[in-house]
């Protein structure tokens, strides 16, 4: 019988982005004063992750005509009305909380304007202009002050502990703990807690081009999917337009170029160099993320590409001064790349950059288990089948604390620490020690086959015969990973064995969202069919459900509950403008 160190907490989050942050600080508020709080990462906190990357910013209606009606819309409306329409209204209602809780209470510094009202960005798809940020890099203000104040206080720091397992109880009707890795010893750790967030961030990073963080492979949903969860909108990976193409010597290549150039009036050439956003949409560069990224397919397609295969942002003709000083992360980011964004062109292609999909939640983050929330990009709903920029921190933020109050009130009528299933104990360890017991091989073909594949086939543009071929070639990696050893001599910081690891759980997800995108006869938001390139009927709206069992995946259609606003209705006033953004 394998060793495992046994620990026990009341509250366990796990991962330290926006939402777990945040949850941490919250729970601490609404806890019983005693409560154990303990956060554990893959990283380290703050260093880790996809909130410090954030780019563009923070969606919240802050007036200026603007309203939380307005941005409830907005979110709908670019989701193809899909979206979970409570969980949306929460997160527009509630980011206005937020975003002054983050400047007034966790010490945030953005971006104003001359009379100190916040300075508030256009962002694509939106009707209003309120994307809150500090210039550029939006993400690393919001996680640094968000670090500063969790590590002063008494919360339990277990950093470089892996997860790999949701443990159920022995009838499986609640989550015991979690298994981690810790990664510095190699050994197994089952934590037990009350309550349990997961927070661990999505990250599409089995496809060819993508702009997560490194350590992004998709545990969470993975381990949900084991757990027999629901997970909702599996085929929505959004594929941000403009990620770097630097060739493939550099990691550079796929990392954001954020929305903020083009809402500020940023151009699109082909290889050609002529503007061509037009073609395909009369919102131009102003489209939502999913219809420039196949604008700019397209383009790649007809071969009207690039050097390196894309196509190229111009930002010139603003000036130059001028986006040097409104961008200075942007333009140092090309600059390392060797690209002048400023006064040149920078080659750009779509790249996989969130992940629409998750856990089945309800409002509150409750999940179907007992005992397991999900706030952040591991849950589904709020966003339908797009997000749009700058809703992806705030929905993080948003839930974290909303997750963090949720527990901490619901902790107070829980008893005892439940106990842990052996047998699904047992099943997870044997799971994580499956490449010990093979002969080593290297791990790193495989992971770029998987990127290749899902690329090709379950990319920006999909038929049916493509994601069958999909299908396929994921099966195919997957039994091959089956066979791949790693040399077990030393499991400290093994990376080699962290590397297999990451790319099982990509091979899970990535056949659960190419079966979720098989069933969807239709083309919405970042989902689009060349096979099915209606979009449906939006009255008879319906969101993938798929579950596992055993070692098989389900996929059922739901109907979505329009519990607000149908199609074609609006809840603004009838003298309101269709758009408060001026023409560009």
């Amino acid at each position: 019988m394998t060793q495992i160190d046994r620990h026990d907490t009341d509250i366990l989050i796990i991962g330290t982005g926006g939402a777990g942050l945040f949850a941490a600080l919250h729970a601490q508020q609404s806890a019983p004063v005693g409560t154990r709080i303990t956060i554990a990462v893959k990283g380290l906190i703050g260093k880790c992750g996809c909130t410090r990357m954030v780019q563009g910013g923070y969606n919240v209606a802050l007036g200026g005509g603007d309203s939380v009606e307005r941005h409830f819309m907005d979110t709908v409306k670019g989701g193809k009305w899909l979206p979970n329409q409570d969980m949306a209204w929460k997160l527009c209602e509630q980011a206005v909380v937020r975003i002054h809780e983050l400047e007034n209470e966790i010490g945030c510094f953005f971006d104003r304007n001359a009379d100190g009202t916040l300075h508030q960005k256009a962002f694509a798809g939106q009707t209003a202009d309120r994307t809150v940020h500090k210039g550029d890099l939006t993400g690393i203000e919001i996680i640094s002050r968000l670090m500063e104040q969790v590590l002063a206080r008494p919360v339990e720091k277990l950093q470089e502990h892996r997860a790999i397992g949701l443990i159920p109880t022995r009838d499986g009707s609640a989550l015991a703990g979690v298994l981690f890795i810790d990664m510095r010893t190699g050994g197994f750790r089952l934590v037990r807690a009350k309550t349990v967030l997961m927070a661990t961030g999505g990250g599409p990073t089995m496809y060819k081009y993508n702009t997560p963080s490194g350590d992004k492979t998709m545990d969470g949903l993975a381990m949900a999917l084991r757990a027999g969860l629901e997970l909702r909108d599996m085929e929505m990976v959004q594929f941000h337009p403009t990620g770097l193409l630097a060739g493939d010597h550099t990691r550079m290549t796929g990392t954001v170029l954020e929305e903020g150039l083009r809402g500020a009036g940023g151009q699109l050439l082909n290889g050609a160099e002529n503007r061509f956003m037009f073609d395909y949409d009369p919102k131009g560069e102003r489209a939502t993320r999913d219809v420039v990224s196949r604008a700019i397919y397209a383009e790649m397609r007809k071969n009207n590409t690039s050097a390196n295969g894309g196509v190229f942002i111009s930002m010139a003709h603003l000036g130059p001064d001028n986006v040097r000083a409104k961008f200075p992360g942007m333009v140092k980011r090309c600059a390392d790349s060797g690209f002048d964004l400023a006064g040149g062109l920078v080659e750009v292609v779509p790249t996989a950059h969130y992940f629409m999909g998750g856990v089945v939640v309800d409002p509150d983050t409750r999940t179907a288990m007992e005992g397991l929330y999900v706030a952040g990009e591991d849950a589904g709903g709020a966003h339908g089948s797009n997000r749009l920029g700058g809703n992806g921190v705030a929905n993080s933020t948003v839930y974290g604390g909303v997750a963090g109050d949720v527990m901490g009130a619901d902790i107070r009528t829980m008893g005892t620490l439940r106990d842990p299933c052996p047998n699904a104990l047992q099943a997870e360890v044997d799971r994580a020690l499956h490449p010990l017991s093979r002969q080593p091989a290297p791990v790193h073909p495989l992971r770029h086959a998987l990127q290749e594949a899902m690329w090709e086939d379950v990319g920006v543009m999909r038929t049916a015969a493509g994601m069958e071929r999909g299908l396929t070639r994921v099966a195919e990696i997957s039994d091959a990973l089956m066979t791949v050893g790693v040399a077990g001599d030393n499991l400290a910081f093994n990376l080699t064995w962290h590397d297999w690891l990451n790319l099982r759980s990509l091979c899970d997800v990535s056949e659960a969202i190419t079966l979720a995108g098989l069933a969807r006869e239709n083309s919405r938001g970042a989902h689009y069919r060349e096979d099915f390139p209606d979009e449906g009927d939006l009255d008879a709206s319906y969101f993938t459900v798929i579950t596992q069992k055993g070692s098989d995946l389900t996929v059922r259609r739901d109907a979505v509950q329009f519990t607000i606003i149908r199609p074609g209705e609006t809840i603004l006033p009838e003298t309101e403008p269709e758009t408060l953004v001026a023409a560009q």
